[in-house]
């Protein structure tokens, strides 16, 4: 069994597994594309945003590989805010008003994501990940959710995304690595940084401190969302042609000194 606030959550067909002691797989089975699928290990999904379990001073380290180079959709870990709820895509968990994102974790995406808003930074591939938002009450975000309709034509999109990039900073790092090879993998934050190491090296190490509470999650996914400069703003669910998995061992997190 994961460690027991870890609690797994699954589409049909997915399946989390302890495949021997402390080694966890995460599998979605193959599948056409308009279909979501999921196996996910989290520790908020019952609980509310503002009682999420982590806000800074705090350290993950596992080690961690995947079925193939690049999976159809995205996987990871780390810590985020759920801002758009997605347990309710997998038909579980508890439903939350919108928020903007703020997380810290590895994050690994096939073509066509596009998950950025800064031109100088990776669009998809093996990724090390901080966005931090200003906090802006999810009631209000609620509210201006009617102008998407309209934000939805590229011009507009465009600007959208432009005003985005404002408040909502990121900072990220492509990791130029094998990820069906065992990686020990390590995310620490703190007060004023977010440290990201891989196999003992610091990647990325930033000022880009996402705002908590913020729960820990591992999954894998066929989702893709793409925002790119041209406006043309794409989201759903992609092909799996074959069972994708991740598997991880060794897994460690803890709070710490948070100065």
């Amino acid at each position: 069994m994961p460690p027991a606030d870890l609690q797994p959550h699954t589409t049909t067909g997915a399946m989390v597994s302890e495949t021997s002691p402390g080694l966890f797989r995460l599998q979605i089975p193959p599948g056409e594309a308009g279909t979501y699928r999921l196996a996910q290990l989290d520790d908020y999904r019952s609980k509310p945003r503002r009682d999420f379990p982590w806000t800074r001073g705090f350290v993950l380290q596992l080690m961690a590989r995947s079925s193939r180079r690049v999976m159809p959709g995205t996987w990871g870990f780390g810590f985020w805010n759920d801002p758009f709820s997605m347990a309710i895509l997998s038909g579980a968990g508890m439903l939350r008003l919108p928020n903007l994102p703020n997380s810290a974790w590895f994050f690994f995406s096939s073509p066509p994501n596009y998950l950025t808003l800064r031109d100088d930074l990776p669009v998809c591939g093996n990724l090390a990940v901080s966005y931090r938002s200003v906090h802006i009450p999810p009631g209000l975000l609620l509210l201006c959710a009617p102008i998407l309709t309209f934000s939805l034509l590229p011009p507009i999109m465009r600007f959208m995304r432009q005003l985005a990039s404002a408040i909502i900073i990121q900072d990220a790092v492509d990791l130029r690595l094998d990820p069906t090879k065992w990686h020990t993998y390590l995310i620490e934050m703190r007060d004023n940084q977010v440290k990201f190491r891989v196999n003992g090296s610091t990647v990325l190490n930033t000022v880009v401190v996402p705002l908590g509470p913020l729960g820990l999650v591992l999954w894998i996914d066929n989702q893709y969302a793409a925002l790119p400069p041209s406006g043309k703003l794409k989201f759903g669910t992609l092909a799996t042609p074959e069972n994708s998995w991740i598997e991880f061992k060794e897994i460690s997190y803890y709070h710490s000194d948070a100065s």
